[in-house]
């Protein structure tokens, strides 16, 4: 009985992998056809005292492995969760605040609105992540490799510093995979040196937001609100700015490309 309910717990994980991989061939709409109420979506398959037991057992050379796991609304703050694997796990509404998930592998994983305020993030891998709504306020994604959803997310005051959220056009068989951040909250945010190439940031609100150094190559700016945003050495080239705020930018006279920006004549600048 136990082979059997084990043969079946894979079978099911398999086919939502294969289902993830369909869906993300499309694109980044992953949610298409997912009921986001059925017990694999909403439901803990552990307690938190189990994770801090996997997580105790874990070592450098084989961190903890969560692959698949039903992890949804789970308090798990304050953990450090550093390098482990999260491919494809469940951790919608998930409480995460100042855990730490440095080098963790999050590919596929679901976290809507999950919380992550004040977690730490640095260099992690977010492929495919379904993060809408989620909150990482005061977050840090330093050098995080992030082609998320994180449609209506809020970072405010967080850090994206020198991560890589662009679209690589070598490697796109799977379809536009890259950062959505549609009508995400992003004031003072820190985006230095970041890639936001081909990255959705349309009715996004960047008051405030430190975009020096960050590559904006054919990034989707429309209805975005750059509001005292600090743009020095900010690469515009192709860049979408239609209905777009720029009221008293910071450093604009020494942003590349901006002359290359599309619809600038649509800006709204007062």
């Amino acid at each position: 009985m136990m082979t059997r309910t084990v043969a079946f717990a894979t079978l099911g994980l398999a086919a939502l992998s294969l289902a993830l991989v369909a869906m993300t061939a499309g694109g980044q709409d992953m949610m298409r056809g997912v009921d986001l109420t059925s017990p694999a979506m909403v439901s803990a398959e552990m307690t938190r005292p189990e994770v801090e037991a996997m997580l105790a057992k874990a070592s450098p050379k084989q961190p903890a492995d969560f692959t698949g796991k039903r992890l949804s609304g789970l308090d798990l703050s304050g953990l450090d969760l550093s390098n482990t694997v999260l491919r494809a796990a469940r951790l919608n509404k998930t409480i995460l605040r100042d855990a730490r998930l440095d080098g963790a592998i999050l590919d596929q994983a679901w976290l809507l609105d999950a919380d992550l305020t004040g977690a730490s993030l640095k260099g992690a891998n977010l492929f495919a992540s379904q993060m809408a709504r989620a909150r990482l306020d005061g977050a840090n994604l330093s050098g995080a490799r992030i082609a998320a959803d994180l449609t209506g997310a809020s970072l405010v005051g967080a850090s994206i510093a020198d991560a890589n959220l662009g679209a690589d056009m070598r490697n796109q068989s799977m379809g536009l995979m890259r950062a959505v951040l549609r009508s995400a909250k992003l004031e003072r945010l820190n985006a230095r040196n970041a890639d936001l190439s081909r990255v959705d940031l349309e009715f996004a609100v960047l008051r405030g937001a430190d975009l020096s150094g960050a590559s904006l190559k054919n990034a989707q700016l429309g209805g975005a609100d750059l509001t005292g945003a600090i743009v020095i050495d900010a690469d515009f080239d192709g860049a979408d700015l239609v209905s777009a705020k720029l009221i008293a930018p910071n450093g604009l006279d020494r942003a590349k490309n901006f002359d290359k920006a599309k619809n600038r004549e649509r800006l709204i600048k007062e």
